[in-house]
């Protein structure tokens, strides 16, 4: 066994773990999962000590397919957005807030009361789960645990501390700190006013590192590694992929649709998002929420398994026969839907069946993506890049392509995410090491009877 990167993705329902060799190549992986706690409506919660034990599990996994390497480095990808508060040693004093969470619905009041140019500044929409409202929510709620808090982290951040306790707990990188609704993303700072909108003292807020530095040295079961910043899952996916122009969408719980090499510039109430990408650069996003969660929820109301789900919807024509499905189980962040609208079927009659309502569910997370692609104005015939875990679906890939009227290459990566996080770790280290990517064949929108008219009655809501 050769030298080896590790990188760790950090996701809401669970933690992947990949292991790269020299020639950039996956030589070990594993996946374990974790269910997010709610506590109350609209909440959403975990406890840090479980992605810790994810980590280690993880790990235990493929210690044995690493017999005779030496791993050079380790790297971390994380959700964005989110919040946790932990001590001076870098131990949560809660669970995790993250991103799916919408209790700060209220606090969002207090950042489209700032000035004009402090809030174009953040030239981002207002998301209730993002870091910033998150915190104002608990300032006014939990004021005793937001007073004995010395720093809030980011989820992959919280996740380091935890491997180095006490080193540098209090660190994030741009990407992340960049889509907390605390950034001046022209001026590429913390936003005082911002801040200070949260009812925050300035103190909390982590050193800002660039994503490829070394943080620490940490002592696992494969020996001492070096352990770097890491960075957010989405601009990771794009270095694992290679994507330096066209639209990648990443299709997991959630669905992000990314344009890199875009340049900030302030909005008041932009319909996409600008974050810093984990070098010097930036992209732009138009984010889903429900993406495969909203899958997932189906499956388990209709009591299917995933290959059935997929297996039924494909058994019908387009339009599932008359049934539209509206994926937003969790409200939305806006631009496609709101944080108030939910999901659901409309257009059920006495002969609907089971397939019909697969089917609906299928088109209707893949309307919401086109809706959110528009938004990013896509260039005519610029194929677009699909990564997740709906990239290993070529069902999903064809009617991707069929729903954009483009063509779909799909990058069949079991995690983009965590191989561009060893990908940076090797960059902290000294190894630049380009993944083997295995893109697949470029495939091309079908004419397909019916597909335009369940687009348009979705459209209608």
């Amino acid at each position: 066994m050769a030298d080896v990167l590790l990188g760790a993705d950090l996701g809401t329902s669970g933690l992947k773990l990949v292991a790269l060799d020299p020639a950039g190549a996956v030589v070990a992986e594993a996946e374990r999962g974790y269910a997010v706690a709610r506590p109350g409506p609209e909440r959403a919660e975990i406890e840090v000590a479980i992605w810790r034990a994810a980590f280690d599990d993880a790990l235990a996994a493929i210690v044995s397919d690493l017999a005779g390497g030496r791993v050079r480095g380790l790297g971390i990808s994380g959700q964005m957005h989110g919040a946790v508060l932990v001590d001076a040693e870098g131990t949560a004093l809660r669970p995790a807030l993250l991103w799916p969470d919408q209790r700060a619905t209220g606090e969002l009041a207090r950042w489209r009361a700032l000035g004009q140019d402090d809030r174009a500044a953040l030239a981002n929409p207002l998301v209730p789960g993002m870091t910033g409202p998150l915190l104002a929510w608990l300032a006014r709620h939990e004021p005793d645990v937001v007073g004995r808090a010395a720093a809030v982290l980011l989820p992959k951040d919280a996740l380091r501390a935890t491997l180095l306790p006490g080193a540098a707990p209090a660190v994030t990188d741009r990407s992340d700190a960049s889509a907390t609704l605390l950034w001046d993303v022209v001026a590429d700072g913390w936003s005082a006013a911002a801040v200070t909108a949260a009812g925050l003292p300035g103190a909390l807020l982590p050193a800002v590192r660039p994503s490829g530095e070394v943080a620490g040295t940490t002592g696992l079961p494969v020996g001492e590694v070096p352990v770097v910043v890491g960075g957010a899952d989405t601009p990771l996916a794009l270095l694992a992929a290679g994507t330096t122009a066209g639209v990648q969408v990443n299709l997991g719980t959630g669905a992000q649709l990314l344009r890199p090499g875009r340049l900030p510039r302030a909005a008041v109430d932009p319909a996409v998002h600008t974050y810093a990408d984990t070098a010097e650069g930036w992209y732009t996003m138009a984010a889903l929420q429900n993406g495969g969660s909203a899958w997932d929820w189906v499956c388990g109301v209709l009591g299917l398994s995933w290959k059935e789900f997929l297996d039924a919807a494909a058994s019908v024509p387009a339009g599932a026969g008359g049934v539209v499905f509206r994926p937003f189980l969790t409200g939305e962040r806006g631009g496609v839907a709101d944080p108030a609208d939910r999901g659901g079927w409309a257009g059920l009659h006495a002969g609907t069946t089971r397939a019909d309502l697969a089917r609906a569910a299928v088109e209707g997370v893949l309307f919401a993506i086109r809706a959110a692609y528009r938004l990013l104005e896509p260039a005519d015939g610029e194929p677009v890049l699909l990564t997740g875990g709906a990239a290993r679906s070529d069902v999903v890939v064809q009617l991707l392509a069929d729903v954009l009227g483009g063509p779909v290459r799909s990058l069949r990566l079991r995690s983009a995410s965590a191989v561009g996080a060893a990908v940076l770790a090797g960059r902290g280290v000294g190894l630049d090491v380009a993944p083997q990517r295995g893109v697949g064949p470029v495939v091309e929108p079908r004419a397909v009877p019916g597909l335009a008219d369940a687009a348009a009655r979705w459209a209608g809501g």
